[in-house]
């Protein structure tokens, strides 16, 4: 079958219709959005403005407040260092979790030697984190808490819309990283309650280097920027807007809605269908996150006596995560799965199965049958395999 991709929580491919409007963009429409005194201008300036407005629609907010970036991370600095140099800010106290990505993470702690109070809070064994923690968390120092909407390693769903409840009822803002709910589970701004919110265009079969942070108009004047320069994006984000990336970002909202149904059922039904051949067939399996209400393609399982890195290189031709893309040269366990206290040897063995747009049943059936054949090579190879199967423990 040659190659096969299941590792679409770190990129995706580029759809065809996303490509197609892109084209002409990088070749005979190829003006500066920023350039009024000629049709090229006005015309690039015209294909931002429609995408702005596709990706405004997509997420429930008005064009205006959708600020282009040049992904998800720094559409998080924007919203997290960006409103910690406000002069309104209000306090010095941030509020994030414990399986954030590392692009929230290394933000805060950057923050805390410029003098921020950072409270990381802890979740369950499910990745979840408790909005009546975020309640208590707070403080009249607090300006900001930051929570994701979906996790990017164990595909668990937060209460995100509970806890902008409790930020909104405390005067505090509340921003969400929802790269990997776009598309995936409905997410409309306005409806969740966020003041911000992070996308990025290759997780929705978009193109790499665009993404956006929406800044909600009751947000606007607590923010500034982080790139200097000439007044793009409303004087929140300087730099010659990347036009082909934004008309590709805009398409690709608009497909990613207007298909997310029907996709988020069929992805399910596969994911589902992998998970269950692969527990009938291989002992001491065991699932990272919640069994229900998760990303619907998300898959991360943990093999007892396999080593993650083993496994991935074992299976050769099939593309899989061994932990968060932004970390995987780290060699470190997953800060997600050593925060919902997986022990060492779950920690060492997991492995993220990541299904979308292009993911067929064939695909499933085959990478289902080289997990099993490489899990059963690799646990033989083990002297402590024998041991846990006449001594099963609990993970």
């Amino acid at each position: 079958m040659g190659r096969i991709y299941f590792d679409y929580h770190s990129t995706t491919p580029l759809d065809p219709r996303v490509f197609a409007v892109m084209e002409p963009y990088f070749r005979e429409r190829f003006g500066n959005s920023s350039s009024g005194d000629h049709a090229y201008g006005w015309e690039a300036e015209e294909a931002v403005d429609r995408a702005r407005h596709q990706v405004a629609q997509a997420l429930g907010v008005e064009g205006r407040e959708v600020i282009f970036t040049s992904g998800a991370t720094e559409a998080n600095d924007l919203a997290i260092a960006g409103s910690f140099e406000a002069p309104n800010r209000g306090g010095s106290h941030l509020i994030i979790s414990a399986v954030e990505h590392k692009s929230v993470l290394k933000t805060a702690a950057y923050l805390e030697g410029r003098g921020a109070t950072v409270t990381c809070l802890p979740v369950d064994d499910e990745g979840r984190v408790r909005p009546q923690t975020v309640a208590a968390a707070i403080t009249n120092e607090t300006w900001l808490v930051s929570i994701m909407a979906a996790n990017n390693e164990i595909g668990t769903i937060q209460p995100i819309s509970e806890i902008a409840a409790i930020c909104r009822a405390r005067g505090v803002l509340c921003h969400s990283d929802a790269v990997q709910a776009l598309g995936k589970i409905p997410f409309d701004v306005r409806s969740v309650g966020v003041d911000m919110a992070s996308f990025s265009a290759h997780k929705l079969c978009g193109p790499k280097g665009i993404g956006a942070l929406v800044v909600t108009d009751g947000a606007r004047d607590r923010l500034v920027r982080r790139v200097h320069g000439g007044n793009q994006e409303s004087g929140l984000r300087s730099g010659t807007a990347n036009v082909p990336a934004i008309v590709g970002f805009g398409r690709a909202c608009e497909l990613a809605v207007a298909e997310r149904e029907a996709e988020a059922q069929r992805v399910s039904a596969l994911r589902d269908r992998l998970h269950a051949t692969l527990r009938a067939a291989l002992p001491e399996l065991f699932l990272n996150g919640p069994s229900e209400d998760r990303l619907p393609g998300n898959l991360h399982l943990s093999f007892r006596c396999v080593e993650a890195e083993s496994l991935a290189l074992s299976l050769e031709d099939v593309a899989v995560s061994t932990g968060s893309a932004c970390t995987s040269a780290d060699n470190e366990p997953s800060h997600v799965l050593t925060a919902v206290g997986r022990t060492d040897d779950l920690l060492h063995g997991g492995i993220r199965f990541g299904l979308g747009r292009y993911t067929t049943e064939q695909e499933t059936d085959e990478v289902a049958r080289r997990v099993i054949a490489a899990v059963e090579r690799l646990r033989s190879l083990s002297p402590l395999w024998a041991q846990v199967t006449q001594h099963p423990a609990s993970p």
